[in-house]
């Protein structure tokens, strides 16, 4: 198989030829929710339904249990002082855990009501928290603990980072999931995987117009054409590095679909590490993988 597949000439600038797609590890039932932290070089994801978050060790390719129990924790990001931000399913809530090892809640309700199960989880410069809540963590005992929804609705939250006050920034979504800012800051990338509860509905991203603190105008971003979108980031050009069916596709920031690296099996979502953020970790059903590409990460 063949690392990349070239759908537009821009494509061939963002990838090296020789590289190769490197499987790191296995053994999982879900994976999900890849961030890496750079002051020590590994990288940490979620094993959902394993209830446990794995770590894997740039320096000598170790992979070994970073949390177990992980309350069912699904997507993860680092804020702005190097702390792990998870979203956890079974407790139904947003955490960060603190650099002596303690663990703060930030949000599980929303005036009042429980939150859904939070899913996916990006960091503002401003520190700001955002985060997607759908239901798949209470829509079975799976990946958390089956459970009815007190809000009755997925959207997207923010969680400011000064007074901790939780808002609702997305709320025209089927199943709000993968989230990602555009390298300005300027567009927030919200994915829809609705056609898991609504049958023939499209999976898409959607682009939304960041104003401040809130969300303005939407346009449809990307249609998957197999498959669903789930997690993604942005390169430092704007790109965006989206799962897609069993498949990574880079799309260009006018929305032009520049190339694919099939996996072989479905991808979940993916993140940059490396010294130089140029090594795009990606989370299969499964297993882990990376390739090295040319490009960075965003930020």
């Amino acid at each position: 198989m063949l690392p990349f597949v070239t759908h537009d000439p821009r494509f061939s600038r963002l990838v090296i030829g020789h590289a190769n797609l490197e499987k790191l590890a296995a053994g999982c039932r879900w994976a999900e929710g890849p961030a890496y932290f750079a002051a020590g070089r590994y990288l940490i994801w979620s094993d959902i339904p394993n209830n446990r978050m794995m770590r894997f060790d740039e320096t000598d390719a170790s992979v070994s249990v970073f949390r177990s129990p992980s309350n069912n924790s699904n997507g993860n990001t680092v804020d702005r002082e190097g702390r792990l931000v998870s979203c956890e399913h079974f407790l139904r809530r947003v955490t960060r855990t603190e650099h002596d090892g303690s663990i703060t809640v930030l949000a599980d309700r929303y005036e009042g009501l429980r939150l859904n199960s939070p899913n996916d989880v990006v960091v503002k410069s401003d520190g700001s928290i955002w985060f997607s809540d759908p239901t798949y963590g209470i829509d079975g005992d799976y990946e958390g603990q089956l459970a009815r929804s007190e809000i009755g609705a997925s959207n997207v939250y923010r969680i400011d980072g000064a007074s901790g006050k939780v808002t609702l920034v997305v709320s025209d979504r089927v199943q709000p999931n993968g989230l990602a800012f555009s390298p300005d800051e300027t567009v927030l990338y919200v994915a829809d995987t609705g056609a898991t509860h609504v049958s023939g509905l499209p999976a898409t991203i959607w682009a939304y117009q960041v104003e401040g603190a809130r969300t303005g105008a939407s346009s449809l971003f990307a249609t998957c054409p197999d498959g669903l979108y789930d997690g993604f980031r942005c390169d430092i050009h704007g790109n965006v590095w989206t799962s897609a069916g069993r498949s990574v596709f880079c799309y260009a920031p006018d929305g032009t679909h520049l190339g694919t690296i099939p996996i072989g099996e479905i991808v979940a979502n993916v993140c940059f590490g490396a010294p130089h953020r140029n090594r795009l970790y990606i989370c299969g059903q499964t297993s882990l993988y990376s390739i090295y590409l040319n490009t960075r990460a965003a930020i």
